[in-house]
Protein backbone atom coordinates (compact mmCIF):
# COMPACT_ATOMS: atom_id res chain seq x y z
CA UNK A 1 0.00 0.00 0.00
CA UNK A 2 1.28 3.71 -0.47
CA UNK A 3 2.36 5.68 1.96
CA UNK A 4 0.09 8.83 2.52
CA UNK A 5 3.29 11.28 2.04
CA UNK A 6 6.65 11.20 0.06
CA UNK A 7 8.99 13.41 -0.78
CA UNK A 8 11.66 12.14 -3.10
CA UNK A 9 14.46 14.72 -3.51
CA UNK A 10 12.66 17.66 -3.47
CA UNK A 11 14.10 21.10 -4.26
CA UNK A 12 12.46 24.41 -3.78
CA UNK A 13 13.93 27.78 -4.13
CA UNK A 14 12.93 30.75 -3.95
CA UNK A 15 13.65 33.87 -6.22
CA UNK A 16 13.92 37.41 -5.68
CA UNK A 17 15.64 40.73 -6.72
CA UNK A 18 18.37 40.06 -4.23
CA UNK A 19 18.84 36.37 -5.86
CA UNK A 20 18.22 32.52 -5.00
CA UNK A 21 17.35 31.47 -1.64
CA UNK A 22 17.62 27.86 -1.50
CA UNK A 23 15.15 25.99 1.12
CA UNK A 24 15.25 22.40 -0.04
CA UNK A 25 18.02 20.74 -1.68
CA UNK A 26 17.11 17.41 -2.42
CA UNK A 27 14.74 16.33 0.53
CA UNK A 28 13.41 13.10 1.30
CA UNK A 29 11.04 11.93 3.68
CA UNK A 30 8.42 9.24 4.52
CA UNK A 31 4.90 9.75 6.57
CA UNK A 32 3.67 6.09 7.42
CA UNK A 33 -0.03 5.57 7.87
CA UNK A 34 -0.77 6.08 11.53
CA UNK A 35 2.29 7.76 12.23
CA UNK A 36 2.69 10.87 14.10
CA UNK A 37 6.26 12.36 13.32
CA UNK A 38 7.37 16.06 14.72
CA UNK A 39 9.37 18.46 12.25
CA UNK A 40 11.42 20.29 15.34
CA UNK A 41 13.43 22.68 12.94
CA UNK A 42 14.70 26.70 13.82
CA UNK A 43 12.63 29.06 12.56
CA UNK A 44 13.69 30.23 8.41
CA UNK A 45 15.12 26.70 7.66
CA UNK A 46 12.35 25.66 5.81
CA UNK A 47 9.19 23.95 8.22
CA UNK A 48 6.09 25.86 6.35
CA UNK A 49 7.80 25.52 2.79
CA UNK A 50 8.20 21.27 3.66
CA UNK A 51 4.51 21.97 5.00
CA UNK A 52 3.26 23.93 1.79
CA UNK A 53 4.74 21.28 -0.56
CA UNK A 54 3.17 18.39 1.26
CA UNK A 55 0.12 19.83 1.42
CA UNK A 56 0.03 20.95 -2.49
CA UNK A 57 0.01 24.91 -1.53
CA UNK A 58 3.08 25.02 -3.33
CA UNK A 59 5.20 22.90 -6.41
CA UNK A 60 8.44 21.95 -5.50
CA UNK A 61 11.35 23.10 -8.25
CA UNK A 62 12.29 19.51 -8.80
CA UNK A 63 11.50 15.91 -7.15
CA UNK A 64 8.13 14.23 -6.03
CA UNK A 65 5.74 14.68 -3.91
CA UNK A 66 3.61 11.72 -3.91
CA UNK A 67 -0.10 11.68 -1.82
CA UNK A 68 -0.85 8.16 -1.68
CA UNK A 69 1.57 7.23 -4.12
CA UNK A 70 0.40 9.61 -6.57
CA UNK A 71 2.92 12.40 -8.05
CA UNK A 72 1.11 15.14 -7.27
CA UNK A 73 3.21 17.16 -10.12
CA UNK A 74 1.59 15.26 -12.95
CA UNK A 75 -1.58 16.35 -11.97
CA UNK A 76 -3.96 18.86 -12.89
CA UNK A 77 -4.97 21.96 -10.88
CA UNK A 78 -8.34 20.72 -10.16
CA UNK A 79 -7.26 16.51 -9.34
CA UNK A 80 -4.75 18.96 -6.40
CA UNK A 81 -7.79 20.61 -5.02
CA UNK A 82 -9.57 17.88 -4.97
CA UNK A 83 -6.70 15.58 -3.12
CA UNK A 84 -6.61 18.76 -0.58
CA UNK A 85 -10.06 18.91 0.14
CA UNK A 86 -10.62 14.68 0.28
CA UNK A 87 -6.90 13.16 1.83
CA UNK A 88 -5.37 16.61 3.27
CA UNK A 89 -6.19 18.39 6.63
CA UNK A 90 -4.28 21.50 7.60
CA UNK A 91 -4.05 23.20 11.49
CA UNK A 92 -2.69 26.14 11.56
CA UNK A 93 -0.86 28.18 14.25
CA UNK A 94 -3.72 30.63 13.77
CA UNK A 95 -6.91 28.99 13.55
CA UNK A 96 -8.76 31.13 10.55
CA UNK A 97 -11.94 30.26 11.24
CA UNK A 98 -15.03 31.81 9.66
CA UNK A 99 -16.02 34.28 12.08
CA UNK A 100 -19.51 34.55 10.45
CA UNK A 101 -20.36 30.83 11.26
CA UNK A 102 -20.75 28.83 14.71
CA UNK A 103 -18.53 26.41 15.61
CA UNK A 104 -20.48 23.45 14.47
CA UNK A 105 -20.63 25.58 10.55
CA UNK A 106 -17.09 26.11 10.69
CA UNK A 107 -16.73 21.95 10.76
CA UNK A 108 -19.81 21.19 8.78
CA UNK A 109 -19.04 23.02 5.86
CA UNK A 110 -16.15 21.68 4.59
CA UNK A 111 -18.00 18.14 4.42
CA UNK A 112 -20.77 19.68 2.56
CA UNK A 113 -18.35 21.35 0.04
CA UNK A 114 -17.38 17.98 -0.59
CA UNK A 115 -21.06 16.86 -1.31
CA UNK A 116 -21.81 15.40 1.91
CA UNK A 117 -25.47 16.43 2.85
CA UNK A 118 -25.99 19.00 6.01
CA UNK A 119 -27.81 16.82 8.17
CA UNK A 120 -24.81 13.98 8.13
CA UNK A 121 -22.55 16.58 8.27
CA UNK A 122 -23.61 17.94 11.07
CA UNK A 123 -23.87 14.88 13.15
CA UNK A 124 -19.82 14.25 12.12
CA UNK A 125 -19.29 17.83 13.17
CA UNK A 126 -20.66 17.33 16.39
CA UNK A 127 -19.64 14.30 17.19
CA UNK A 128 -15.78 15.42 16.23
CA UNK A 129 -16.65 18.55 18.85
CA UNK A 130 -17.87 16.45 21.38
CA UNK A 131 -14.61 14.51 20.90
CA UNK A 132 -12.78 17.90 21.31
CA UNK A 133 -15.05 18.70 24.62
CA UNK A 134 -16.75 21.38 22.98
CA UNK A 135 -20.05 19.79 22.49
CA UNK A 136 -21.67 22.58 24.80
CA UNK A 137 -20.09 25.32 22.69
CA UNK A 138 -20.93 23.74 18.75
CA UNK A 139 -23.51 26.71 18.12
CA UNK A 140 -20.77 29.84 19.85
CA UNK A 141 -19.16 31.97 17.20
CA UNK A 142 -15.65 31.97 17.10
CA UNK A 143 -15.48 35.15 18.94
CA UNK A 144 -17.52 34.07 21.62
CA UNK A 145 -14.90 30.97 22.38
CA UNK A 146 -11.52 31.03 24.13
CA UNK A 147 -8.27 30.87 21.82
CA UNK A 148 -7.65 27.40 23.13
CA UNK A 149 -11.84 26.59 22.27
CA UNK A 150 -11.09 27.80 18.52
CA UNK A 151 -7.85 25.73 18.03
CA UNK A 152 -9.86 22.54 19.03
CA UNK A 153 -12.90 23.74 16.37
CA UNK A 154 -9.85 24.22 13.84
CA UNK A 155 -8.09 20.77 14.51
CA UNK A 156 -12.05 18.95 14.55
CA UNK A 157 -12.18 21.12 10.77
CA UNK A 158 -8.82 19.67 9.17
CA UNK A 159 -10.36 16.11 10.56
CA UNK A 160 -14.21 17.01 9.22
CA UNK A 161 -13.73 15.30 6.20
CA UNK A 162 -11.75 12.25 7.38
CA UNK A 163 -8.06 12.85 5.68
CA UNK A 164 -5.44 10.52 5.65
CA UNK A 165 -2.88 13.07 6.19
CA UNK A 166 -2.82 15.95 8.71
CA UNK A 167 -0.20 19.01 8.40
CA UNK A 168 0.09 21.04 11.36
CA UNK A 169 2.03 23.77 11.15
CA UNK A 170 2.84 25.43 14.84
CA UNK A 171 -1.14 23.95 15.94
CA UNK A 172 -0.14 25.14 19.51
CA UNK A 173 1.99 28.19 19.14
CA UNK A 174 0.02 30.84 20.45
CA UNK A 175 -1.27 29.29 23.18
CA UNK A 176 -0.41 29.30 26.70
CA UNK A 177 1.29 26.01 28.55
CA UNK A 178 -1.66 24.78 30.14
CA UNK A 179 -4.29 24.96 27.02
CA UNK A 180 -1.82 23.43 24.42
CA UNK A 181 -1.07 20.99 26.80
CA UNK A 182 -4.89 20.32 26.51
CA UNK A 183 -5.08 20.85 22.74
CA UNK A 184 -2.32 18.82 21.84
CA UNK A 185 -3.65 15.65 24.62
CA UNK A 186 -6.67 15.87 22.50
CA UNK A 187 -5.07 16.12 18.60
CA UNK A 188 -2.93 13.07 19.73
CA UNK A 189 -6.41 11.22 20.98
CA UNK A 190 -7.56 11.80 17.79
CA UNK A 191 -5.18 11.34 15.39
CA UNK A 192 -4.88 7.97 17.28
CA UNK A 193 -8.32 7.24 16.86
CA UNK A 194 -8.99 8.26 13.47
CA UNK A 195 -5.85 6.33 11.92
CA UNK A 196 -4.57 9.61 10.51
CA UNK A 197 -0.71 10.23 9.35
CA UNK A 198 0.29 13.35 10.59
CA UNK A 199 3.92 15.76 10.64
CA UNK A 200 3.12 18.48 13.37
CA UNK A 201 5.81 21.18 13.30
CA UNK A 202 6.53 21.68 17.12
CA UNK A 203 8.68 24.11 18.77
CA UNK A 204 7.86 22.83 22.05
CA UNK A 205 10.35 19.46 23.29
CA UNK A 206 7.86 17.89 25.61
CA UNK A 207 5.22 17.74 22.67
CA UNK A 208 7.86 16.25 20.37
CA UNK A 209 8.82 13.79 22.44
CA UNK A 210 5.29 12.29 22.64
CA UNK A 211 4.80 11.26 18.76
CA UNK A 212 6.50 8.74 17.37
CA UNK A 213 9.81 10.60 15.97
CA UNK A 214 10.99 13.57 15.37
CA UNK A 215 12.76 15.07 12.25
CA UNK A 216 14.36 18.69 11.42
CA UNK A 217 15.34 20.47 8.70
CA UNK A 218 19.80 20.49 8.22
CA UNK A 219 21.08 22.25 5.20
CA UNK A 220 17.57 21.81 3.16
CA UNK A 221 17.70 18.16 3.81
CA UNK A 222 14.92 16.07 6.30
CA UNK A 223 17.21 14.71 8.82
CA UNK A 224 16.32 12.39 12.06
CA UNK A 225 16.81 14.86 14.73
Amino acid sequence: MAEPLELCRVVRTYRSDAGALPVLRGADFVLHAGEIVALAAPSGTGKSTLLHLAGLLEKPDGGQVLIAGRDSGKLSDRDRTVIRRDSIGFVYQFHHLLGEFSALENVALPQMIAGVARKPAQARARRLLGGFGLASRAEHLPGKLSGGEQQRVAIARALANAPKLLLADEPTGNLDVATAALVFDELLRTVRTEGVAALIATHNPELAARMDRTVTLREGLVVAA
